[in-house]
């Protein structure tokens, strides 16, 4: 850590927030201490043209470590690429070509700096010393390793019980990579907790190499804009790097509440204290200042602030034109918003309000309400959007 950047407990916090796993979270703060850069590597096999939100996340981490002054490095596995990682898959997944490994990790190249500091980020190709490992170069890799040690893997354990194929060359996945962080040298590698096996053979090589062992940090794996699946492309549950700023604004205010803030812990820096102060106020601002961020990270400030402009020009003209003005009075506190659709006459009862919720028939200014529990403070000067089925429809005015 550089002199600059601060006290050691305030780079712990902030490099160990929205992480599953740190391993070891001692080890990481001694090294901070030693005041040195530390050297960070994240791989990313090309397997795919386009990076997403998901991806994001762990580069978001590398992006922290970077402005602390640390030594980033982005690791494109274009050798480990035709392999193809084996994790989370029920049967051999097929290994690409060269060809399409090379023209994928041409657009990783451009699309990353969205996020890093093109001056401050290394980047390198796992290719540089597997190209050239001989055969007796294999043999002795491999044999640091047990084929015990590589079917305590769950995704190879749970392949076994099911009697699947496991190929050979899956099981040199997890060496692989786990020689990239001795041939990097790296003193902490980042990834996903699906990648916790992997990331934890590099600390048995490097041991055995002589070198330190690595610290290992895992990110969780970043639920999807259905809130139900991890983020992916082909679900269509994502955001892309390099998408309009429209198209990701919009995606990202379609998120539900619960989910927003969990968004806030993976893809922004603000600490869980600077989230918790953001919860105090409404839901809907919160969004949409995550929703400028997203877009600001990709395009630049100046879009997030037109982009959301747009949105509520948009969201605006729509809702004057469908939605009739109700003066509502401030409640002076916190009220059961099942309360309120009661007394609006837009439910029955208590128990009618929740079951719509439960449906997904109750939206308030434009976001799902799904939450039966959710409590609202009506202040002076509000205006709220409340929405019940497809014909209730009310903006209530806080006076």
């Amino acid at each position: 850590m550089t002199a600059a950047s601060g006290p050691v407990s305030d780079a712990l916090a902030l490099l160990t927030k929205g992480t599953v796993t740190c391993h070891k979270v001692d080890q990481l703060e001694a090294r901070l201490k030693e005041g040195r850069p530390l050297r960070i590597k994240a791989g990313f096999d090309p397997t795919a043209p386009d990076l997403h939100l998901g991806h994001g996340v762990l580069i978001r981490k590398m992006a922290q470590f970077q402005k602390l002054g640390h030594e980033v490095t982005f690791l494109i596995g274009d050798f480990t690429g035709l392999i193809g990682d084996p994790t989370g898959k029920k049967a051999t997944r097929p290994p690409l070509s060269r060809e399409e490994v090379l023209a994928n990790a041409e657009t990783y190249k451009t699309q990353v700096f969205k996020i890093l500091d093109p001056e401050k980020t290394k980047i390198r190709f796992n290719s540089e010393w597997f190209g050239g490992l001989a055969g007796e170069g294999w043999i002795r890799l491999a044999s640091r390793f047990t084929v015990a040690q590589m079917l305590e893997r769950n995704d190879f354990a749970k392949r076994m019980d099911a009697r699947e194929p496991i190929a050979l060359h899956e099981l040199l996945y997890p060496l692989v990579q786990a020689y990239d962080s001795v041939a990097l040298q790296a003193d902490v590698e980042l990834g996903g907790n699906d990648q916790l096996f992997n990331l934890m053979q590099g600390r048995t090589l490097q041991e055995a190499s002589g070198q330190k062992p690595q610290v290992v940090l895992t990110v969780p794996l970043l639920l999807g804009l259905d809130g139900v699946e991890k983020m992916s492309k082909s679900l269509g549950n994502y955001i892309g790097f390099m998408e309009d700023p429209d198209t990701q604004f919009g995606k990202a205010m379609s998120v539900s509440d619960a989910l927003m803030w969990d968004w806030y812990l993976l893809l922004t820096d603000l600490l869980p204290a600077e989230i918790e102060a953001l919860k105090q106020g409404h839901p809907m601002d919160a969004k949409k200042t995550l929703a400028r961020q997203i877009v600001s990270d990709f395009h630049g400030s100046a879009a997030g602030r037109e982009a959301e402009e747009r949105w509520v020009r948009r969201f605006s003209e729509r809702s004057q034109v469908e939605a009739p003005e109700v003066a509502m009075a401030a409640t002076g506190g916190e009220v059961p918003l099942t309360r309120l659709l009661v007394e609006r006459g837009l439910a029955a009862s208590r128990k009618e309000a929740e079951r719509l919720m439960g449906q997904g028939a109750v939206s308030l200014d434009g976001q799902k309400v799904t939450d039966a529990a959710l409590r609202l403070e009506l202040r002076p000067g509000q205006s709220l959007l409340m929405k019940v089925g497809k014909l209730k429809l009310e903006r209530w005015v806080i006076t």
